[in-house]
């Protein structure tokens, strides 16, 4: 029969303390998310109590620190340039011929506007009422059909037929193809207005109907030669298709911005880079010193007590904060001096274990700092993650990051002849010159991540 002991064994482990796991977390926030939460902690807690906050650092010819505000660029987001450029989408997404209504007008107020203009009959209005509850900010439709039926109460019972029927009414309204389940049916409903004479309309239709997928991918070849048609007659249709709107929703009630604070400010002052933590918007924090002499020497009041050494936590953990930042941030400028002076094509190839040995940290540590951390230079806000690149082999000895690559290829394209573009062959036999080992297919992805066109349709477009 076994009988209760008691043993003692010796060993390591790592605890996370609650100090440690808070230092963690603030790391990973970005400056608004770490404002809310700061300013969360200060309505909780009595014993905090906030500075004032000191001026912004300016940098170079900015007298004042410049708050940038960034997009979230979503689908085809590599395409958008080029789609510019044919006259069709614009940066953002949306065609470049529409203006985004700024009355304050939501998405589903100017539907419901419009099932109130247009001729929909009762219960086309009800099912209409519906299914626009349905349809998210992009446009889509986001439920079932038979699931909106389900909700709607009416007798005689709504069938399928009569909700598709008012669903088509919907996606004919104004913005055209709202309502869609796919980014097909979209595009589709957006063709299906053109004048049924244009150009190009009945292959446009083909190709939004099954072959959207070849068109995000650049598979022009394939795409010829799956719909058995010539090039002129494919960049017809293509011209068609990329007039159209991705997200329709958004020409009514666009998204609203993401606004970025830099975290780090860089400046060079007297021929050296130098680094300076942000106070843009984290306000500095201290222990009220009245409030904290009261407690001292009195067993009383453990609330209080607890509420101060969270505040001496938090302070500390922020303190951790700014201290890693100021060494990554630090780090990665003195290994990217090159770039801050001369541009893209000088950017170092880096990656996060240099960081990582250089300042005694671990990776994940390094990973954790470079998410959502935006350092602000004289060159513009960029990132953390945007210094950090691949190596690629030269001929010199000296590895040439990928970002460098880029820099180099997009700067021999602008350079070239329209009627006679670069091929990727060419760039690569170029580049290979200037000593850099690079593969075409490489050359062809990094020209295709940075949205420009391949030679043929470069030289069509200078044709044109």
């Amino acid at each position: 029969m076994l009988k209760p002991s008691l043993q003692l064994k010796l060993g390591q482990s790592l605890t996370m303390t609650p100090q440690l796991q808070q230092a963690i977390r603030l790391l990973q926030l970005p400056v608004l998310d770490l404002n809310a939460e700061i300013q969360e902690a200060l309505e909780e807690n009595i014993m905090l109590e906030m500075e004032d906050l000191p001026d912004v650092p300016s940098t170079s010819a900015e007298s004042t620190a410049e708050v940038e505000s960034i997009r979230a660029d979503e689908l085809w987001q590599t395409r958008a340039a080029e789609r510019a450029q044919d006259g069709g989408w614009n940066g953002e997404g949306r065609p470049i011929t529409e203006f985004a209504d700024e009355s304050g007008e939501t998405l589903h107020e100017h539907l419901y506007w419009q099932l109130e203009m247009e001729k929909f009959t009762f219960r086309e209005a009800l099912i209409g009422e519906a299914l626009v509850d349905s349809i998210n900010d992009d446009g889509y439709l986001t439920a079932d059909i038979d699931e909106i039926i389900e909700s709607l109460d009416e007798q005689p019972a709504i069938t399928t037929e009569e909700a598709e029927r008012t669903l088509l009414k919907i996606q004919r309204l104004d913005p055209v193809g709202v309502g869609a389940r796919s980014l097909s049916e979209c595009v589709i409903r957006q063709i299906e207005q053109l004048d049924p004479e244009t150009p190009g309309i009945e292959l446009a239709l083909d190709i939004a109907a099954g072959h959207l997928d070849l068109v995000a991918n650049r598979d022009y070849g394939e795409l010829r030669r799956g719909l058995r048609t010539s090039e002129e007659n494919l960049h017809e249709a293509l011209a068609l298709v990329r007039g159209c709107n991705p997200k329709p929703g958004l020409a009514v009630s666009p998204a609203a911005p993401q606004y970025v604070i830099p975290d780090v400010f860089v400046r060079k002052i007297d021929n050296r880079w130098q680094v300076e933590i942000s106070p843009t918007g984290v306000p500095r924090l201290s222990v009220n010193q009245q409030y904290a002499r009261l407690l001292r020497g009195s067993g009383e009041h453990a609330v209080l007590k607890t509420q101060l050494q969270e505040a001496r936590w938090l302070i500390r953990s922020l303190e951790i904060r700014n201290e890693t930042l100021m060494k990554v941030a630090t780090s990665i400028v003195s290994r990217q001096v090159s770039f801050l002076e001369r541009g893209d094509e000088a950017m170092k190839p880096m990656v996060l274990r240099d960081i990582a040995e250089e300042i005694g940290m671990h990776e994940s540590t390094i990973s954790r700092v470079t998410t959502n951390k935006y350092m602000h230079t004289p060159r513009g806000v960029f990132e953390f993650k945007y210094f950090f690149s691949s190596h690629l082999s030269s001929d010199s000895g000296e590895d040439q990051s990928s970002t460098s690559v880029r820099a180099k290829i997009r700067k021999l394209i602008g350079a070239e002849n329209p009627a006679k573009p670069l091929s990727d062959s060419k760039i690569t036999n170029l580049l290979k010159a200037e000593g850099i080992s690079v593969a075409r297919r490489t050359v062809a992805k990094y020209r295709e991540a940075m949205s420009i066109s391949s030679s043929s349709e470069r030289r069509n477009r200078a044709t044109r």
